[in-house]
């Protein structure tokens, strides 16, 4: 068996289910629910039909596993940032976070971190390079990049309630 065998089936109300059979003949599904959580399913090997592990995951639990299964330092294409002493990570501006509604600029995230926001990730649109004038929303996605320290601190600053 060469290429994985994936289907789709879409589940009125609910979302849309994948289907995964493996080389090894394993059933794996994913529901990816409209809330954007996100549902693992293993089936057992001696009967496809009987569910033997389901997990129900946030999206932010969903994104971490598909980073832990597809790490972006295995993209050839990709600069890797930890042999420059940098990091990449996105952080979450809570929907209660003093920043919420106030424009990026107001956060002074390069000088007080040093870090650079490269993008914002809102619903399903990525803002790439913000301005000062961009107006932050609560669940906006920061993807930034700069030291360990200065990415931790820029995480500190933005969960300011």
């Amino acid at each position: 068996m060469g290429v994985p065998r994936l289907s789709s089936t879409p589940l009125p109300g609910i979302g849309v289910r994948y289907d995964l059979t493996t080389r090894e003949r394993r059933l794996l599904s994913v529901v990816a629910h409209r809330d954007g959580a996100r549902t693992l399913n293993a089936y057992r090997q001696d009967d496809p039909d009987e569910c033997a592990m389901s997990v129900r995951m946030t999206s932010g639990e969903a994104e971490a596993l598909i980073d832990a299964l597809m790490p972006a330092h295995h993209s050839p294409s990709l600069l890797s940032t930890t042999e420059l002493g940098l990091v990449a990570e996105r952080i979450e501006l809570s929907s209660v976070s003093h920043w919420n509604g106030r424009v990026l600029g107001d956060t002074r995230m390069r000088t007080e971190t040093g870090v650079s926001i490269v993008a914002v990730l809102r619903r399903a649109e990525a803002i790439p390079s913000p301005g000062p004038d961009f107006r932050l929303a609560g669940g906006d996605t920061l993807i930034v990049i700069g030291t360990r320290e200065g990415v931790d601190a820029a995480a500190g600053i933005l969960a300011l309630e």
